[in-house]
């Protein structure tokens, strides 16, 4: 049996009944055929106990992994109310998930636990699919921690900026603050491509003080003067809504050694003392840009990306597209935001099944073997998933 995967999704309120419908979907579409992987992508509106409870009672011992989204993805465009599931199945698919609930308390030694499991098994590991904390956790010191040239490829769990939660699902598990893993093993190929819409406008700022997740002040005043300053409003106005979420679509970029790349780093909204609440740390000191996006820019990060991925597959043929897009695309494309997936389909054509979200970050495997998986804010990840075409 070839690699194939089906989408299902559900909009009724009852968060059991719409895991039980998205479910029911998916499970029509592979037909008798048994999945080897379950990807729940649900909005953070829901219950997702109950999303799991109904998921299950359709399954019968599949391996699952979630996280919450503010809106979900699939072919036919953005779903804000609606519990999506992608299932994969293969005879050579083999997946196993893994549940970290200490991971906000601590990412570094999560990432440890990782590596030691990995150690652990005889059957090599192909892929480690991991959706985490988009709030409250050091995904920059998770990504440190892990092993070198490890490929992993993942995403933080988004919801509604203003609260302090997200949630994570591995099997039958579920709860805020922590990480769920899939290590993915099999006659699989995976094709990747990423990228972001946002460029520096020549404003450059000193980092004065931070402490911890929250950027206090900017050339010595209030970050939220620099956003006043810049775009209008008064300093106040933008710590509440809807400006203080929309900060989001205005981020920084840091130079980094041995790259022309700026890392961007994006805040999660303004706080009422007028500092940026961020969810990575920045070092005092550090000079940063201003950035700022459009959509046209993000539309051709889009189809740069699935083509990048197309290109990574060679002569694969995808049956499913994993989309892993910043919350800060859904803000600046809030009038028309079928734009992220028609680029995509423009490379990939209508027929291969979507699934993904809007999240907090991206999580990107190391670019070479002696470095170690990577942090994003800001980016579209398009993760393709093939089987290896035989000669």
């Amino acid at each position: 049996m070839t690699l194939i995967a089906a989408i299902g999704q559900s909009q009724v309120m009852d968060a059991r009944e719409a895991g039980m419908q998205a479910i029911y979907q998916a499970l029509n579409s592979l037909g008798t055929v048994t999945p080897s992987l379950c990807i729940l992508i649900v909005p953070h509106r829901y219950d997702p106990v109950q999303v799991i409870n109904g998921a299950a009672s359709m399954l019968s011992n599949v391996p699952t992994l979630g996280f919450s989204v503010s809106s979900g993805l699939t072919q036919n465009g953005v779903h804000s109310h609606s519990v999506i599931v992608a299932l994969l199945a293969g005879d050579s698919l083999l997946a196993e998930t893994h549940w970290f609930p200490t991971y906000s308390q601590s990412s570094a030694e999560t990432a440890t636990r990782i590596t030691q499991l990995l150690g652990y098994e005889q059957n090599p590991v192909k892929q480690v699919l991991v959706f985490a904390d988009g709030l409250n956790a050091n995904t920059e010191e998770f990504c440190g921690n892990l092993r070198a040239g490890l490929p992993v490829l993942g995403g933080l769990s988004s919801g509604d900026l203003m609260s302090t939660t997200t949630f994570q699902i591995a099997g039958m598990q579920s709860g805020s603050g922590a990480l769920a893993a899939a290590f993915l093993r099999g006659n699989f190929k995976l094709g990747m491509g990423f990228g972001h819409g946002w460029y520096p406008v020549g404003s450059d700022f000193r980092v004065t003080r931070s402490r911890g997740f929250w950027l206090r002040t900017l050339d010595g005043k209030p970050a939220s003067d620099t956003y006043a300053r810049l775009f209008g409003q008064e300093s106040r106005t933008w710590a509440t809504a809807p400006l203080n979420s929309m900060c989001r679509i205005y981020p920084l970029g840091f130079e980094q050694n041995f790259s022309d790349q700026l890392l961007i780093r994006a805040p999660i909204r303004v706080e009422a003392d007028g500092s940026l609440r961020m969810n990575s740390n920045l070092l005092e000191g550090s000079n940063a840009y201003l950035m700022v996006g459009s959509p046209a820019d993000c539309e051709k990060a889009a189809i740069q990306a699935a083509r990048d991925a197309l290109n990574d597959l060679g002569d694969a043929k995808p049956v499913l597209a994993l989309v892993l897009v910043d919350t800060a695309w859904q803000m600046l494309l809030q009038a028309q935001p079928e734009r992220v997936i028609n680029a995509i389909q423009e490379v990939l054509g209508i027929d291969v099944p979507i699934a993904g979200g809007f999240t907090l970050g991206q999580i990107l495997p190391s670019d070479s073997k002696i470095t170690h998986p990577r942090f994003m804010n800001q980016h579209i990840v398009v993760a393709l998933f093939s089987e290896p075409k035989t000669k």
